[in-house]
């Protein structure tokens, strides 16, 4: 580790906010997806597109950029995606076309994958090592406070203006966040270049593989369903899209609850921890377009909905340090998982609500849930050091 006068907190808390931006960025079209195909003349499963595309850009970008740019400063590299990620967000704002539109989200995209990658590689050089844990908790944090309050603000904010308003603003934060990076990070020369053996290796221990492939089972079923939550809400729960972006805040802050929840109950159990999110997630999916016809249950679902899903990068990440023979590399494969399977999953949502229905789509997501339970299930509790289950 490199000699430090001090924690440089300053330099954690800005890479904390680029990847809450980054990944607000890839998921704010699901609350806007009503706006922007009215708006584009789209269908709302060709909108969510919009998800699909950034997702599949991060995924491969997440382990082939770091090894592309080869001994590039990290500093420089953080920054410069940022900035990427300021032009992404702007051309989103102006774009005249959907085909536009789309191109824009390629560009955030490389950000979210090649920044996601680097982050959680130096918080052991910006911290002392009894503090690695505190600074890595609190960079992945703004994964979960993406989806958790990012997505939600957003929504409101295209809710009381209009949807490039809300990705304009997300270009000037962005902006802000670029300019803190280069202020805060220290010099950070790659240590060894990075090789995609590393990765493969990964899969030979079971409780990545475990990990990984539960985490697309959960993903790709979330998005399958919730980046259609606003087409949701309004045909089946009878909630009027004005009150969307206000139900996505509570469904925020509901995440939050199960976040911190799952922080407090994954670090003692965290088989359990994992098992119970496919479950509980297939319940409150499954019995949604039965049981939240009304706006009552259909929010009290959503509040459900976004506490048990709170809970996946928490519990998940336990598991990998857990199990993990090389936890940096096994980050950099689980970003590759989440990523892919977020655009997956909202290709796939799209082509079952085009082509069938609403409902369809979250029973669809609902097997997928059903599917990581049972391969979690049948994976032994003591590889995560649990005895019993």
């Amino acid at each position: 580790m490199e000699q430090q006068q001090a924690p440089r907190w300053w330099a954690v808390v800005a890479v904390m906010i680029g990847i809450f931006l980054l990944v607000t960025a890839e998921q704010l079209p699901i609350g806007l997806l009503s706006q922007v195909a009215s708006s584009m003349g789209v269908t709302p499963g060709m909108a969510g597109l919009m998800v699909t595309v950034p997702g599949v850009v991060a995924a491969f970008s997440a382990p082939l950029l770091p090894v592309a740019v080869g001994r590039l400063d990290r500093r420089i590299m953080l920054t410069v995606l940022m900035a990427v990620m300021v032009a992404g967000s702007v051309f989103t704002a102006m774009a005249g076309s959907f085909a536009l539109l789309l191109a824009s989200r390629v560009l955030v995209g490389l950000s979210i994958g090649g920044f996601w990658a680097v982050a959680g590689s130096i918080a052991p050089r910006l911290v002392p090592e009894a503090q690695v844990p505190k600074a890595m908790t609190m960079i992945f944090g703004g994964v979960a406070a993406a989806s958790v309050l990012g997505v939600p603000l957003g929504t409101l904010l295209g809710d009381f203006s209009n949807w490039r308003v809300a990705f304009g603003a997300l270009g000037g934060f962005s902006l802000l966040t670029a300019v803190a990076l280069w202020r805060w990070l220290p010099p950070l020369p790659p240590r060894e270049p990075v090789r995609l053996r590393v990765l493969a290796q990964q899969f030979s221990n079971r409780g990545v593989r475990v990990a990984v492939l539960t985490t697309a089972f959960v993903v790709v079923g979330h998005f399958a369903a919730y980046t259609f939550i606003s087409p949701i809400l309004q045909e089946i729960s009878g909630i009027s899209q004005r009150h969307v972006g206000s139900l996505l805040l509570l469904y925020g802050a509901a995440g939050i609850v199960g976040n911190i929840a799952a922080g407090m109950f994954a670090g003692r159990h965290p088989y359990r921890a994992v098992l119970v999110i496919p479950s509980l997630l297939l319940i409150v999916v499954a019995v949604f377009p039965l049981l939240g016809v009304q706006p009552s249950s259909g929010v009290m679902l959503l509040m459900a909905w976004g506490a048990v899903f709170g809970s996946v990068s928490v519990s998940i990440q336990t598991w990998i340090l857990r199990t993990a023979p090389n936890t940096e590399a096994a980050t950099a494969l689980m970003a590759f998982t989440f990523n892919m399977s977020i655009g997956l999953g909202a290709m796939v949502g799209g082509r079952i609500v085009d082509g069938t229905s609403l409902p369809i789509a979250m029973w669809a997501a609902s097997g997928l849930f059903l599917m990581g339970m049972l391969l979690v299930l049948n994976t032994p509790s003591r590889i995560v050091g649990e005895t019993s289950r």
